[in-house]
């Protein structure tokens, strides 16, 4: 089937245990409400991201969504995907730029878009190398065990952000906890596509209770859309310029292998829950996720990965169209240029938003043991135990090593940990 053909399934299919796979799609109503979920299941953590390096949000959502029409037509519309902010730039990032977070814009974004693009320029390679070669030699040193472990720690490491960062008293707590029982609700007790809607549906729920409680009742911080009443429709974003400096790009180059080992786990995640092998694109995936983060640091975005936000739905809704992400790439494309959509985002409680993370991130750490389940790894062999406990220790605790001025956090330790970990233990022993 060419680039933009699917076979249309109807919802049904899902209602029989079934998935919808790659190069299929729902009927395009309903594949235009998934585009929508993802694209504010996404939208949480590629505004929240910039924000911590003092990028333009706006302009990363435009980003996120060209960035994932360039991956789209460079793997051929044949991996379901989008490519948001990624979070392993942050520490480098702030680090090469002088920033702290909650500073406003950072003075010198310049610096670190010369070192996204370097990072690009490398994953680009590499992608090339694997279009060529194959994939058996990252296969090697990343193997489920690695490869469950690393999608696992992604999920978990990001936990803290709902917990910790998104409801500052008891009140917020529990506007969390009502978030994701509506959601959890919505997702046991509806069927159709209200039950395949569950993250829109329950933060629709969420928000609309929120306002009731504040606004009305008075129990809260009251919900505030006077942001939203007085952005203007249309607002182009303000581009930035590159600078090319040798110690920032020595800094943010190395966040390469983690957004290899991030998407090695996306396509391995959505492999195994599709039952369709799409280790044949993983450079072709390489290539577009490289070439994406290097247009997006060019207009002055943030670099992008496949986003685990949306492994979560996927394995949520059992939906994995390409179809899907093509709409909303485009969706979030026309909202990239609408500051009065950021405002309504951003007009989200933060303890709804908080709560959706909970299930999101926790679906993601389920997906990465999904791996390990479908894959058939052998706990008994202490091995991949030892493996799998030291990695997700690592990820959870956010454990950081640094070497003089770069730090590599608990994502990046992991990840390194892993496979370095499988490659010492499984000399002369059998593969996972």
């Amino acid at each position: 089937m060419g680039i933009f053909q699917w076979k249309e399934r109807p919802s049904a299919a899902l209602d029989a245990g079934g998935v919808i796979g790659p190069d299929e799609r729902l009927p395009w109503p309903q594949t235009g409400l998934m585009g929508v979920q993802h694209v504010i299941a996404m939208f949480g953590s590629t505004v929240l991201a910039p924000i911590l390096m003092g990028f333009d949000p706006n302009l990363a959502v435009l980003m996120s969504g060209i960035g994932t029409l360039i991956f789209f037509l460079i793997t051929g519309g044949k991996v379901p995907s989008y490519l948001g902010s990624s979070f392993a730039f942050i520490g480098v990032v702030n680090i090469a730029t002088g920033y702290a977070a909650s500073q406003g814009a950072n003075a010198n974004v310049g610096l670190a878009l010369g070192g996204i693009i370097a990072c690009g320029a490398v994953y680009t390679l590499i992608g090339v190398l694997v279009q060529v070669v194959g994939t058996a030699w990252i296969e090697r040193f990343m193997p489920p065990v690695v490869t469950g472990a690393v999608v696992a720690i992604i999920g978990l490491n990001l936990a803290s952000i709902p917990i910790k960062n998104m409801a500052a008293n008891n009140f917020e707590a529990w506007m969390q906890a009502l978030t994701f029982v509506s959601v959890a609700l919505v997702a046991v007790f509806t069927r159709g596509m209200l039950q395949r809607l569950l993250i829109l549906i329950g933060l629709l729920v969420a928000s609309v209770l929120y306002a009731v409680f504040t606004n009305v009742l008075g129990w809260g911080k009251p919900a505030d859309l006077s942001g939203v009443l007085n952005a203007a429709w249309f607002g182009l974003p303000t581009l930035h310029t590159p600078v090319f400096s040798s110690n920032a790009m020595l800094l943010i180059v190395p966040v390469v292998i983690i957004l290899v080992a991030e998407n090695l786990g996306h396509i391995k995640a959505v492999t195994a829950m599709t039952g369709k092998n799409l280790d044949q694109y993983m450079g072709r995936a390489f290539i577009g996720d490289g070439v994406a983060t290097m247009v997006s640091g060019a207009a002055g975005g943030t670099g992008v990965t496949t986003y685990a936000e949306n492994i979560g739905v996927m394995a949520a809704t059992r939906i994995y169209s390409t179809a899907v992400f093509l709409v909303a790439a485009l969706l979030a494309v026309l909202l990239g240029f609408s500051p009065k959509f950021g405002a309504l985002i951003q007009a989200i409680p933060l303890p709804v938003m908080g709560g959706v993370s909970i299930v999101v991130f926790g679906l993601i750490a389920v997906a990465g043991a999904k791996i390990w389940v479908d894959n058939k790894v052998d706990f008994s062999d202490t091995k991949n135990l030892i493996v799998a406990a030291i990695t997700l220790i690592l990820g959870t605790g956010e454990f950081t090593l640094k070497f003089g001025e770069f730090a590599l956090g608990g994502i990046g330790c992991a990840t390194f940990g892993a496979i370095i970990l499988y490659a010492l233990l499984n000399k002369g022993g059998k593969p996972a």
